[in-house]
């Protein structure tokens, strides 16, 4: 689908060109996109096949080709991507939850051309509790260095997002302190330089009675406290609106045109 939801530099006025795969290596009790991460809504297609939707992305006009939690199908994407390459003109962006492995990754050098991940939790508690991973912080940075690697620095051109890396991070509900304090460990590791920042409002609760504490949407404190930690380290990047945190912003997801 042509996706004019993603950040400015992604989606522009054309659209990004996004491809959602089923299934995901994370469990998040909050997922937006459950009906494709753990129910597995989907249909099975052929690395071929995949091949010809990314180029037909691009004759709809799309900005980029826009991997959606690619991670656990990579051996059918990987020669989609090596069969299409060459013939596609947009970059490629490989959008993650950021669970992903460093060495993994290393075999998308020279086929992704923007990485953007998610860092979604700082304190392994959370992770462990909300995305059954209590390895997700050192995962996902060792998986960001290794981004940063392959792309370098952000390139933008007409506005668009060329090269390099966008690390998202979602804003939520009673851990403001743990978003500011993940700030801080990546300007100190990373530099406020090196990727784009995406900085979360949209937040949408999900009815969870093993965890109330997240059946609500984030307070504008909370976000503006996390916001200022952003501003005052230096990181450039993106904000969000609180009005955001609709459920309309999430696709609907159909299998016309596989």
């Amino acid at each position: 689908m042509l996706h004019f939801w993603e950040e400015p530099c992604i989606s522009g006025k054309n659209g990004s060109g996004a491809v959602f795969f089923s299934g995901c290596a994370l469990r998040c009790c909050f997922c937006q996109n459950e009906s494709i991460a753990n129910r597995n809504f989907g249909k099975e297609i052929s690395p071929e096949r995949l091949a010809e939707i990314f180029l037909n992305l691009q004759e709809q006009g799309a900005n980029n080709v826009n991997l959606v939690t690619a991670g656990h199908v990579l051996p059918w994407v990987i020669p989609a991507l090596e069969s299409a390459k060459p013939k596609l003109h947009i970059p490629v962006i490989y959008n993650s939850g950021g669970y992903e492995l460093a060495e993994i990754l290393h075999e998308l050098d020279g086929l992704v051309d923007v990485y953007l991940p998610d860092f979604k939790f700082f304190d392994s508690a959370t992770a462990q509790n909300y995305a059954h991973a209590p390895d997700y912080p050192e995962i996902a940075e060792q998986a960001l260095a290794e981004m940063l690697r392959q792309t370098g620095m952000p390139v933008l051109k007409d506005n668009l997002i060329q090269q390099g890396c966008i690390v998202r991070h979602l804003v939520m509900p009673g851990h403001r302190h743990e978003s500011i304090a993940l700030l801080q460990h990546l300007a100190g590791t990373f530099g406020t330089d090196t990727f784009l920042l995406s900085l979360m409002a949209q937040y949408t609760p999900v009815q969870n009675q093993a965890y109330p504490e997240l059946n609500r949407r984030i307070t504008k404190m909370e976000y503006q406290s996390v916001l200022k930690t952003a501003g005052k380290l230096g990181f450039l990047g993106y904000c969000q609106e609180k009005s955001s945190a609709k459920s309309e912003y999430t696709p609907d997801f159909h299998l016309q045109g596989l």
